[in-house]
């Protein structure tokens, strides 16, 4: 008995990479799938019918239904139609994992309007288009069945380079720090009907190779023992779990997925503060304490490639 016998869920940008190994993971766990992929390039651009359907055959393959499905999840109705598709085809919704995404890096004096707004689109407003929707679902389908309880799974995607920062990566890096934020958010509101949870995965995709030579040696390096630690299919067991009732009660968490790690993410916190003694601070006043107290003892930044670096020997 796998661990998503009968459920169904949506699994977008599932044609390559991420996407594809939780689509296979969550089959093998008994999961019927709606594969949506829109066929495009790293960049968003073309469009196809192909590797969505590989992926759905695959899915077959392993003894559930599966169909593909070829939109943009940047288009609101067309999210909505996904919705409808899956419990069209399957008779009802329990899952979706919000993985869809693109990348058009620039530093940022050089980036372009569209640069900007294409990923923001593809990510952050990809990944609402498609939660609002399942949420409204989610909801009438738990008014209507109180029994069912927080029976919804809604999975999404963040990255390091919007939690840690990652030069050229302005609209990538605040369309994934926005989707943290968002699930934290989503996950208060949607606490009756549905768990929100994300995760950060590290891994090796069209994102981290393709569209980053710089990231291809890295992200083909073996660990000293041989192990393969940024294979993708190392993130997908994350997914099923969240996605499993074994996770009914974790909702509004952000983790990291790596290798054979897991990491949690306690998100923006205060770590410090200085008082002025009940009277408005002036700027001088502020010049001579920022610095010297408030920031005293501020806990070391890590970057993107030292949390990347300390997985493995670079």
């Amino acid at each position: 008995m796998g661990m998503l016998d009968g459920k169904v869920a949506i699994i977008t940008g599932a044609g390559r990479g991420l996407g594809r190994e939780e689509a296979l993971a969550m089959a093998k766990e008994g999961c019927n799938l709606v594969i949506n992929d829109l066929g495009a390039g790293f960049d968003g651009s073309g469009e196809g019918t192909k590797v969505a359907d590989i992926v759905a055959e695959e899915c077959r393959k392993l003894g559930v239904k599966a169909v593909g499905n070829y939109d943009s999840v940047t288009d609101f109705n067309k999210a909505k139609a996904m919705i409808d598709q899956a419990v069209s085809e399957f008779g009802k919704l329990d899952i979706v994992v919000n993985n869809a995404g693109i990348l058009r890096d620039r530093m940022l004096f050089n980036m372009s309007e569209a640069e900007f707004d294409s990923v923001v689109a593809v990510h952050l407003k990809g990944t609402f288009n498609m939660t609002r929707h399942a949420a409204n679902y989610f909801r009438r389908t738990g008014k209507t069945d109180p029994s069912l309880k927080n029976f919804g799974r809604i999975i999404n995607t963040a990255s390091d380079a919007g939690l840690l920062g990652n030069m050229g990566q302005t609209n990538y890096g605040a369309a994934k720090a926005g989707i943290a934020a968002f699930t934290v958010i989503a996950a208060m509101e949607l606490k009756k009907y549905a768990t929100v949870n994300c995760i950060v995965p590290v891994a090796r995709t069209r994102l981290t190779t393709d569209a980053t030579p710089t990231m291809v040696e890295i992200m083909n390096k073996l660990d000293e023992t041989g192990f393969d630690v940024f294979d993708p299919a190392n993130v997908a067991p994350m997914v099923v779990y969240l996605a499993s009732g074994n996770a009914k009660k974790i909702s509004g968490e952000v983790f990291r997925v790596v290798a054979d790690r897991v990491f949690i993410f306690q998100g923006w916190n205060t770590y410090n503060q200085i008082d002025n003694g009940g009277k408005p601070f002036t700027a001088q006043i502020l010049a001579d304490r920022v610095k010297s107290e408030l920031m005293k003892g501020a806990p070391k930044k890590v970057t993107l490639m030292e949390a990347i670096g300390s997985l493995i020997k670079m």
